[in-house]
């Protein structure tokens, strides 16, 4: 069943952040879209959403499985000046950006931004959330992905959490310039921290314990000399 744009905009309490909806039924990847519109001027809090991606992508370019009219595949182009929601469930952050539940994948976000000098031109916030999608379907990550219909047992209103999302979304945005609100949130629900992990990023590996997170969001890593190392990027996995 096709998202209802009526339904998201009856739970819409945004002043401007999905007020501008560009919906399309297959695409290769919203952010592609997105990228192609922030280009051409869409406005601040315009969002990209596709029933469907061919080419869908998260971190690293790897993969998403993007069945048509399960989940919701969107991207906002943001113009910065510079888990919970509406399902009862209780997710936790792999560092920086996967959505957990029991240690199984329910969303990732891809970020890209274009920048001009010392001026970001726009941001691309690109989620992908499984809604109603039925991971055994998909025996290749069924041990890692999960979805909220799987966790709670019956089919979610993706509209409702849409509106949701974007209504959440809004407020942080908004607060950002103000005060630290958004990584604040992001730090609490961060179920890396005080765990042993292995960090590796193209031909790096490091291991040690994730004690903290800076401002800049990069994770802090104590080695087992008990040196400290800051990390920019990489994949994270809980040491054995």
């Amino acid at each position: 069943m096709w998202l209802n744009l009526a339904k998201v905009e009856e739970h819409l309490a945004t002043r401007f952040v999905g007020r501008r909806v560009v919906y399309l039924t297959s695409t290769t990847s919203t952010m592609d879209v997105a990228r192609q519109g922030a280009e051409a001027g869409a406005p601040d809090g315009t969002v990209v959403f596709a029933e469907e991606q061919t080419k869908g992508r998260g971190r690293f370019d790897r993969a998403w499985v993007s069945p048509s009219g399960k989940n919701l595949y969107l991207t906002l182009v943001i113009r910065p000046p510079l888990g919970r929601l509406s399902t009862g469930l209780r997710p936790r952050i792999k560092w920086p950006n996967d959505v957990l539940i029991d240690g199984r994948k329910l969303s990732g976000v891809l970020i890209e931004s274009e920048i001009s000098g010392s001026a970001v031109q726009y941001a691309l916030v690109g989620p992908g959330i499984n809604v109603n999608f039925d991971i055994e379907q998909s025996p290749e990550i069924a041990a890692i992905a999960t979805s909220i219909k799987r966790e709670l047992g019956r089919e979610a209103s993706r509209e409702e959490l849409l509106a949701a999302f974007l209504n959440h979304f809004e407020a942080l945005y908004e607060d950002a310039p103000k005060g630290d609100a958004a990584f604040q949130e992001w730090r609490s629900r961060l179920d890396t921290l005080g765990r042993e992990v292995c960090v590796t990023f193209g031909d790096q590996l490091y291991e040690g314990t994730a004690e903290d997170v800076d401002r800049d969001g990069n994770l802090i890593l104590v080695q087992a000399d008990g040196s400290r190392r800051i990390v920019e990027a990489g994949e994270v996995t809980l040491r054995a």
